[in-house]
């Protein structure tokens, strides 16, 4: 399996590249009134106008403030939406097995597991799960 790796705030995260379609930069946002939080805004990516959402506070890490400068497009049930990220650090290949499972019962039904890369501790986020609970 491939995995994009990307920080948020002093934690790194990862998401299989099965879903991810593009990784920009940060472009202009337009508001949207009334939204919930954790939705940023609109970005027009050549064309296309996609829902932008705030990661940290999906992953209720709302005591993480940082800069985020990278987009990360995802292809979710054949919709595009874009994520917020600090930066996207890069993408590896992975047998399944080196990445430890989390019990279910004892976590967040979208983590799928935790890498551990180096000198750095990776969560892998099941995106599917996390915006379709």
């Amino acid at each position: 399996m491939q995995i994009v790796v990307f920080k948020l705030g002093e934690e790194f995260f990862g998401v299989e590249t099965l879903n991810v379609q593009n990784i920009s930069e940060m472009m202009e946002i337009t508001k949207i009134p009334n939204a919930p939080s954790y939705i940023k805004g609109l970005i027009n990516l050549r064309g296309n106008i996609i829902s932008l959402l705030d990661l940290n506070l999906l992953l209720e890490n709302n005591h993480l403030t940082s800069e985020q400068s990278n987009v990360i497009i995802l292809d979710i049930e054949s919709e595009q939406i874009g994520i917020t990220v600090d930066f996207v650090q890069e993408v590896i290949e992975l047998e399944e097995t080196t990445m430890q499972k989390l019990d279910s019962s004892k976590g967040q039904g979208y983590i799928k597991g935790i890498l551990n890369l180096e000198d750095k501790i990776v969560t892998i986020i099941d995106i599917n799960k996390l915006l379709n609970p």
